[in-house]
């Protein structure tokens, strides 16, 4: 079993001569291919389960063809459907799927630290299309069932009367999570998902213009795209490690706030390359989130099946909340 007091800490990790500063490489064996999921243990799962009181089961699943336009230039996926001669039977195919255009999670081929490469000493060389090292087939093989924490920070900072302006990329730090978690009355433990509520898909679905939608879409979303997300400091990733989060996803494009700022740098390069963190982006929260204000129960059961697609990059995130 894992022993969580033994591992080290972000410090730690930060003051390490025989890996790149600030990465957990080696911390899960030399071998390892699914990063901080190792966090979450059978005692945990265990308990997490105990979490379903209600029976209420909450999708955190946009449409696969949603956003539209897509983001970052991917492509919106074509559907198919066929008959058979005798109209018997149908069936149906896809074309131009792509696995991350939609609430989907960011596995850790899919990207690597400019200068020290992909997570864990995985050489270029082992990233290959239908298999490799780091395929999100190893995670899908293994399944994610842990216990899940929602920080509803618009909900917090409507409150307080700061909502969030959703056309910037305003950034939250560690007091602002820290702050939340106080007002919710919930505690990040070891092996959570960790889902983060910017408000930022709501705004998309309901408020947004078509103008707006098409101006963030397409192979511009990069230069053109501004949203609020988690800070890209160096202290979201210690937070995030040191309370031992398994995965961290939220609703808004990126995670992080968009565009990264320079004085702070990418979150992705912390978290996906160093840490061995799977990456959550653009999770239909607003269900679950109205449910947890209504209760005052912003922990649950939760559960999600990426593609067995060997060599995948990515996948759809194919989440449950259960309360």
């Amino acid at each position: 079993m894992l022993d969580m007091p033994s591992l080290p800490s972000y410090d730690d990790l930060s003051a390490r001569a025989d890996a790149p500063a600030g990465s957990a490489w080696g911390v899960f064996g030399d071998d390892d291919e699914v990063g901080c999921l190792n966090l979450i243990t059978r005692p945990a799962i265990v308990e997490a389960a105990s979490l379903v009181r209600k029976g209420a089961v909450f999708s955190l699943n946009l449409p696969i063809d949603l956003p539209d336009p897509p983001l970052f230039g991917r492509g919106l996926p074509q559907h198919n459907l066929l008959a058979s001669q005798t109209n018997a039977f149908r069936d149906d195919y896809i074309d131009g799927f792509w696995p991350q255009t939609s609430s989907q999670w960011d596995g850790l081929r899919h990207i690597r630290h400019p200068q020290d490469g992909f997570y864990n000493r995985v050489g270029d060389n082992e990233i290959v299309s239908g298999g490799g090292k780091l395929g999100i087939e190893k995670v899908a093989s293994r399944g994610i069932a842990a216990r899940g924490v929602l920080l509803d920070l618009e909900r917090l900072l409507r409150k307080e009367g700061k909502p969030i302006d959703q056309r910037t990329s305003f950034a939250i730090d560690v007091g602002l999570l820290q702050s939340c978690a106080q007002s919710q009355a919930v505690v990040v433990k070891p092996g959570d998902i960790l889902l983060v509520r910017t408000g930022w898909l709501h705004w998309y679905l309901k408020e947004a213009t078509q103008e707006e939608k098409e101006s963030i879409g397409g192979k511009g979303t990069a230069a053109t795209l501004k949203a609020p997300g988690l800070s890209g400091a160096e202290e979201i990733a210690a937070y995030l490690w040191n309370n031992r989060v398994a995965a961290v996803a939220a609703d808004n494009p990126s995670l992080e706030a968009w565009p990264p700022e320079p004085e702070t740098g990418f979150l992705h390069y912390k978290l996906i390359p160093h840490l061995g963190m799977m990456i959550g982006e653009q999770w239909y929260l607003e269900e679950l989130a109205a449910d947890c204000a209504e209760d005052g129960v912003y922990e649950f059961f939760l559960t999600s099946a990426p593609l067995n697609m060997r060599g995948g990059v990515g996948s759809p995130a194919n989440a449950l909340a259960i309360k």
